[in-house]
């Protein structure tokens, strides 16, 4: 498929900068405040800044604060590749756990507020599941996302040299001779298209919880980044392994689905069946402490065989005080659902919630497409495996979205000031399902559209997984991008088309991959297999799909 509009991106409106940021998250702006002395930085948001996922993370950020012998670097490896399932590349994780503290201290340094002991100041460290140590900095109790988006962005926002460009959708990454020199982008309030180019792209948009019916994830993240990564030419990797967090409030709004944190089971929560029994202890000896993965799917178990539409976390051993002062943006919500959880346990349900895979990057955010890096949830350096461990995923986004800064700087040297030079265009194929062409949808069509793709994902690419399924979602999404594959220059039209696009790639990893690891179950290759020890790596060759298999390091 070639790139989603068809225009000639020369005689567009053009603004050069140094470095181009795609996404306002905390891998986005941490980046870009880093990156301010050393050159112009343009920041490109799809909504207003701080939209993303980043304010909504409620549990915290994984660092090892403490001193031995309560917790260490060695333990906290440990627990990450435990929880990877096998599939962490073990020079990330390094990465991410020794250089982890002090981004935790940068950010701190930057204004950012986390919870302290009321007599001695030092600061607050509670436990998640598949943790083995207190290692959980937060805010607010349950309000780190918002936090440390706060304080990112005011720091962005006051650095001399960053630009925020808001309410503007980027369309495609500009490519000259296989070299990415910035993007084509909408702006969402005049509807028109202009360029941004720069000597370093950098994608840090998040993940694709939009492309599923049930989701933690707020609306923005319809997998925009890899979609257009995908049509430059980036190779993917890992795309199979999308996350689900265990417990999401079962009445609440959908939009996103509000978000339970696992620290509440950290500080004692349990989870019961619709019979009130505890079950967690029959499907892994941590019990409620299980990875993610393990907890998910228990808890679609408990509900298949009892029909009911959730689950009960029962935190009633608490009282109304404990509760609020611990977690007050989830007592609150709670409370104004009609559920006090003093008094009664509260409905949960899985939901896509994270994703593992995404534009395969280095340690230093470099891709195989020239001139363009990633780093965040977009993102994969294999430091999650097949299963992201709780509260890394912040710590992800600092540690790795300010490695990128290096190579950005290289990029911008390499350059050398030649921007002038630049004559973007717009050719590029990638290995997606033919486009046919057609009228132009109406937006009742889109909308319609988009429902039905978060309803395939959900039914056919979700917690459980078969060939079947997959094969069929395939099959329904090869169709949807025959009508919807070529938008025109509207966001619900191109969000559409990344949706798509998106779903299409994990969906084919995911019948690719015949076992079951980590966030991936397959329910007719339920077994782990150690063949298939390895990432997938997803690339384009002469216009088709290559899936490699890719050895772990």
């Amino acid at each position: 498929m070639p790139f989603l509009l068809n225009c000639d991106a020369a005689a567009l409106p053009s603004q050069y900068f140094d470095f181009l940021i795609i996404g306002s998250g905390v891998a986005g702006l941490s980046c870009a405040i880093e990156l301010a002395p050393h050159g112009s930085v343009a920041v490109i948001t799809k909504e207003a800044l701080g939209e993303g996922s980043t304010q909504w993370a409620q549990g915290g950020i994984a660092a090892v604060l403490a001193p031995e012998p309560f917790d260490s670097s060695a333990l906290h490896e440990n627990d990450t590749l435990d929880a990877g399932a096998g599939l962490c590349d073990r020079d990330a994780v390094e990465v991410l756990v020794r250089e982890g503290p002090q981004r935790v201290r940068e950010l701190i340094a930057r204004g950012a507020h986390f919870d302290t002991e009321p007599l001695t100041g030092e600061l607050k460290l509670t436990k998640e599941a598949a943790h083995s140590a207190n290692r959980i900095v937060h805010s607010h109790g349950d309000s780190t996302g918002r936090e440390v988006q706060r304080s990112l962005s005011s720091s962005a926002l006051g650095s001399t040299g960053v630009v925020i460009i808001e309410n503007t959708l980027t369309v495609d990454l500009i490519l000259e001779a296989g070299r990415c020199v910035g993007a084509l982008a909408l702006d969402a309030s005049t509807n028109e298209l202009k360029t941004f180019r720069a000597s370093a792209t950098i994608l840090a948009t998040g993940g694709v919880g939009a492309i599923y019916k049930v989701t933690t994830n707020p609306p923005v993240l319809t997998g925009d980044g890899m979609a257009m990564a995908w049509r430059a030419g980036a190779n993917l990797m890992d795309m199979e392994f999308v996350q689900f967090h265990p417990t999401a409030f079962a009445k609440g709004p959908s939009h996103p689905k509000f978000l339970i944190s696992e620290a509440v089971r950290g500080e004692g929560g349990v989870l019961l069946n619709d019979r009130g029994e505890r079950f967690m202890a029959k499907y892994h000896p941590d019990a409620e402490l299980a990875p993610r993965d393990v907890v998910s799917r228990a808890i679609a178990t408990e509900m298949r065989n009892s029909g009911a539409e959730f689950v009960l976390l029962d935190l009633t051993m608490k009282t109304a005080a404990e509760i609020a002062a611990r977690f007050p943006k989830i007592y609150a919500t709670c409370v104004a659902y009609g559920v006090d959880p003093a008094l009664e346990p509260i409905p949960v349900s899985p939901a896509v919630h994270y994703m593992m895979g995404g534009i395969h990057a280095g340690l230093d955010g470099e891709t195989n497409v020239p001139g363009l890096l990633a780093c965040g949830e977009c993102a994969c350096t294999g430091v999650h495996g097949a299963n992201r461990l709780a509260s890394n995923s912040m710590l992800e986004g600092l540690v790795f979205g300010i490695r990128t800064v290096e190579s950005a700087v290289k990029l911008k040297k390499l350059v050398n000031g030649n921007h002038h030079e630049i004559r973007p265009s717009l050719e590029a194929v990638s290995a997606s399902p033919e486009y046919s062409g057609g009228d132009a949808p109406t937006s009742t069509e889109i909308a319609e559209a988009k429902e039905r793709v978060k309803e395939i994902m959900w039914q056919h690419v979700g917690l459980v997984r078969d060939a079947e399924g997959l094969s069929a979602a395939l099959s329904i999404l090869n169709e949807l991008f025959l009508k919807f594959g070529k938008p025109v220059p509207t966001r619900e039209a191109i969000e559409l088309a990344n949706m798509i696009n998106a779903g299409w790639l994990v969906t084919r990893a995911a019948l690719e991959r015949e076992e079951s690891r980590g966030a991936h179950f397959r329910s007719d290759f339920p077994s782990l297999d150690e063949k298939w020890h390895c990432h997938l790596l997803l690339r384009e060759e002469n216009g088709e799909l290559v899936i490699e298999r890719a050895a772990v390091h």
